[in-house]
C-alpha cells in the first residue's frame, strides 16, 4: 500500500453513498454490547443445553482465543498486506485496510462495522461448526473475545503510551509496522506469532522516533 504520505488528520472516504458511508464506522462499545451478550449466551448453552463440563468449556475457550491470535496474523500478514494486481481487488484492501494506513488516527474505523462484522463472525462460526461440531460455541466464543481485545488494544496502541513497561515492545512493534515498515509488525494483540515466524521488529536496533510516536497518538 502506498500513499503520497501517511495523513494524521482526517479520514478516508470510502464510498460516495453517504449511508453506505456511515456504514463503515463505528464505536469499539457498539461492538463489544453486540458481541457480549452473544459470548455469554454461548458459553451458557455450552454448559446448561449441550451438556459441556465447565472445565472442557474453559479449555475449548481459550483455544478459541489463541486461535484468533494465529488467525490475526494470517489475516493482517497475508490478506490485508496482499499485493493486488487488479484495481478491484486493490479497492477492496484499501476498504478493508489500506484506509487505517493512510489515516491512522481514524477512530472510527478501528473494528469492523456492526454489519459485515456479524456477516463475517456468523460465516467463521460455521466453518468451525463443520470441523468440531457442537464445541463451537464456546470455541467461538473465545475466538470473539480475542478478536475483542485485539481490537481494543489496536485503539490503546494508538489512543495512549502503553500502561505497563512490559507492553512497550508491542506498542513500538505496531508503531513501527505503520511508520518504517508495513511488511513486519504484523501483531496487534500480541508479538508472539511475529516472534515465530520472523516478522518481529528487532526493537534493540531500531531508534525511537518520539515525534512519530505522537503523531501516531490521538488527541
Amino acid at each position: 500500500m502506498k500513499f503520497e504520505k501517511i495523513h494524521n488528520k482526517g479520514q478516508a472516504q470510502l464510498f460516495k453513498n453517504q449511508y453506505l458511508e456511515m456504514l463503515t464506522k463505528t464505536h469499539p462499545l457498539v461492538i463489544w454490547g453486540i458481541y457480549t451478550p452473544i459470548i455469554i449466551y454461548f458459553l451458557y448453552y455450552s454448559n446448561d443445553k449441550l451438556g459441556f463440563s465447565i472445565g472442557m468449556i474453559t479449555l475449548t475457550f481459550f483455544l478459541g482465543i489463541l486461535f484468533w491470535t494465529f488467525f490475526e496474523y494470517l489475516m493482517h500478514r497475508f490478506i490485508f498486506h496482499w499485493v493486488a494486481e487488479s484495481e478491484r481487488a486493490r479497492k477492496i484492501i484499501y476498504v478493508m485496510h489500506g484506509n487505517h494506513h493512510e489515516y491512522p488516527r481514524d477512530k472510527e474505523r478501528l473494528f469492523m462495522p456492526p454489519v459485515p462484522s456479524l456477516i463475517i463472525s456468523s460465516t467463521v462460526f460455521l466453518m468451525i461448526y463443520a470441523f468440531i461440531g457442537q464445541s463451537t460455541f464456546a470455541f467461538w466464543s473465545g475466538f470473539m473475545l480475542g478478536y475483542l481485545m485485539y481490537g481494543s488494544m489496536h485503539y490503546a496502541i494508538h489512543a495512549w503510551n502503553p500502561p505497563f513497561k512490559w507492553m512497550k515492545p508491542l506498542w513500538r512493534n505496531h508503531h513501527l509496522h505503520h511508520y518504517k515498515n508495513e511488511h513486519q509488525g504484523f501483531g496487534v494483540s500480541t508479538t508472539i506469532w511475529d516472534r515465530v515466524f520472523g516478522t518481529m521488529f528487532n526493537l534493540k536496533a531500531e531508534k525511537e522516533d518520539k515525534e512519530k510516536v505522537r503523531e501516531l497518538m490521538f488527541k
